[in-house]
């Protein structure tokens, strides 16, 4: 009689099993190692597949593929009206600074950046905006065009012949998916981040290698007005806020003034080295979440390096795409919530500007009205969205309350979204509220040596 084989999972497994299932592993390591291979060329190699009127989008901030873009201008020779889509493009790079570039390459900007705003005022003619709210940024283009070729970075692949998207999946993973042409600049510095940053090596049409540093973002050292602003700020956040937060001076005081608060949770844009560092102090826990509990929720990273080392296979922190990060209808589902953002100029009925003075496009509307709007209609009636900015702008010569905006000024944030705009000089409740009572609460956080001009100004336009 025959002994009976015991299948179940806890019946002991032999070693010539054990040796036969390493084996298989390290069979399919190879196949994966194999297919990786055969697919890295040069970077001047991907940059030969670009063709006339494609196109290109590449992934932002610390996840640009900065190989891939410094040589690009190389096809100008051959190419003609390619679009490179990008946001903050954070070096000047000469596929579009160089004059002769026009009419072969156009930077198409969701945000623009130093080198956009350089190519701008000097007329060179080769950057363009692209109006947006950031969630829809990349589904928006996608409806209006086929993207021919993503250019993204990742991390090497793993044995299972996956590689992390890392630092960046607010529109990425969604371009990835649609383009004909799938490019990833590969760099092991990269952290291997959590979340739907993953992509098999067999979804990829191409890789090429470039381990680089990676793109850091010093935080900016707060200013005494900074941290005036970011006291008022904490004024708004209770215990057990879910908080959205930028990066900038002002958002920087808000974090070191939240440093009493607890169990804050965290649902934003982007991840920076702030939250982090409330995080290792015990403000946030992420633990009184509503959504996604006990963990960090982002679209992307930029920061320091050891904000990129924290980053690294850290299972507290998930990185999802901005279709969904950022879509007011999923940020509604956070308790609490708190959205905190900057702007340039308010003027008396609450229409904010952050991006543009007059025609002159500065920077883009990113997350801000997605993030405004989501924090306000936080499902338990305890949202809150805070636009912060100085009172003064040219060292104290401009006001940024304004009575009207100047013309052709893009308002980021519409009126009926204006919920508490923040200076210095203290908190002008907004929600809800007639223009009257919105131009007192406005002028009086306005600096006090323009507040007698702007009583002039809003008496003339009958709104006091």
């Amino acid at each position: 009689m025959t002994a009976a084989v015991d299948d179940s999972p806890l019946a002991p497994v032999s070693l010539s099993r054990l040796r036969r299932e390493r084996a298989g592993v390290r069979v399919h390591q190879s196949h994966h190692q194999d297919e990786y291979r055969s697919k890295l060329v040069s970077i001047e190699d991907a940059v030969a597949r670009v063709k006339s009127g494609d196109d290109v989008i590449v992934a932002q901030c610390a996840s640009e593929p900065q190989g891939f873009m410094s040589k690009l201008h190389l096809a100008g020779g051959r190419v003609e009206d390619v679009r490179v889509f990008s946001v903050l493009t954070l070096k000047p790079y000469d596929f579009y600074m160089k004059p002769e570039m026009r009419g072969h390459f156009e930077l198409c900007s969701w945000f623009h950046a130093p080198g956009s705003r350089q190519a701008l005022a000097a007329g060179v003619g080769t950057v363009t905006y692209v109006p947006n709210n950031l969630h829809r940024a990349g589904l928006d283009r996608i409806h209006a065009h086929k993207p021919n070729v993503f250019v993204g970075t990742c991390t090497p692949p793993d044995s299972k012949g996956f590689v992390s998207l890392s630092l960046g999946i607010t529109y990425e993973k969604d371009v990835l998916e649609a383009a004909d042409i799938v490019i990833l600049e590969v760099n092991e510095q990269l952290p291997r981040t959590l979340g739907d940053t993953h992509v098999h090596v067999r979804d990829v049409d191409l890789f090429v290698e470039n381990h680089q540093e990676v793109p850091t973002l010093p935080a900016p050292q707060p200013t005494a007005t900074d941290l005036a602003i970011g006291g008022h700020i904490a004024e708004l956040v209770a215990d057990g806020s879910t908080i959205q937060l930028g990066i900038g001076g002002i958002p920087n005081a808000a974090a070191l003034a939240l440093k009493d608060k607890k169990d804050l949770g965290v649902h934003t844009e982007m991840m920076v080295d702030s939250m982090m560092e409330l995080y290792e102090q015990g403000v946030i826990t992420n633990k009184r979440k509503s959504l996604v509990k006990d963990k960090f929720i982002a679209t992307f990273a930029m920061g320091s390096r050891r904000l990129y080392d924290w980053l690294d296979d850290n299972m507290a922190v998930e990185f999802r795409r901005g279709s969904w990060v950022n879509d007011p209808a999923v940020m509604r589902q956070n308790s609490r919530m708190v959205s905190i953002n900057t702007c340039l100029m308010v003027d008396f009925t609450g229409q904010v500007a952050s991006e543009s003075i007059g025609t002159n496009q500065y920077s883009g509307t990113g997350g801000q009205s997605d993030t405004a709007i989501g924090a306000q209609e936080a499902y338990d009636g305890l949202g809150k969205s805070v636009i912060a900015c100085a009172s003064t702008a040219k060292g104290g010569a401009v006001s940024t309350i304004v009575p009207v905006l100047p013309q052709g000024t893009a308002v980021t944030l519409h009126r009926a979204n204006c919920d508490h705009v923040v200076t210095e000089h203290g908190i002008a409740y907004m929600r809800g509220r007639t223009v009257r009572e919105r131009t007192h609460n406005l002028i009086a956080v306005a600096h006090s040596d323009h507040r007698e001009e702007l009583r002039t100004q809003a008496r003339k336009l009958g709104y006091i």
